[in-house]
């Protein structure tokens, strides 16, 4: 089935933010990991999976849309140096890829292809309600903690 061009190119650009997602939070996880925080390892290596399905349910579309998909680019990846740097990178991403997927939900409205509208609508849930919201709580949480009771909190 030929896919409509607009929404091909939409799943594509959202594909580079997935996949920018997703390689910052493997390496995010792996820095976890070895400085010890391992409830943050935790979470973010589950982050990584999340971000690896999305990008998997985009090229399984783009491919059944007879469309191939490009898996060199990588939109809005930054690699933090600390913690707070991590966590506010990571909810950056999550912003971008948040409004990248309402901009090609209206394209998909427009050009009537549902199927792939409501897919989406279901990783913008994933996206505002999971990702987003616990990045925002672990901000505000280093706010009223402090940054060393936090971090000893993620040990």
């Amino acid at each position: 089935m030929q896919g409509n061009q607009k929404v091909l190119e939409g799943l594509n650009e959202l594909l580079s933010y997935e996949l920018a997602a997703m390689d910052q939070y493997f390496i995010h996880a792996q820095m976890y990991l070895d400085w010890g925080f391992n409830k943050l390892y935790e979470r973010i290596n589950h982050e990584f999976d999340d971000e690896k399905g999305h990008a998997t349910k985009l090229i399984d579309r783009m491919l059944m849309l007879e469309f191939a998909p490009d898996m060199t680019q990588r939109t809005g990846f930054k690699v933090g140096k600390d913690v707070p740097e991590m966590l506010e990178s990571d909810l950056r991403v999550e912003y971008e890829v948040g409004a990248k997927l309402k901009e090609v939900i209206a394209v998909c409205e427009e050009a009537q292809d549902y199927v792939t509208r409501d897919f989406l609508v279901e990783l913008l849930d994933d996206t505002e309600v999971d990702h987003a919201h616990w990045l925002e709580q672990q901000l505000k949480l280093i706010k009223i903690l402090g940054l060393p009771n936090y971090l000893q909190s993620q040990m």
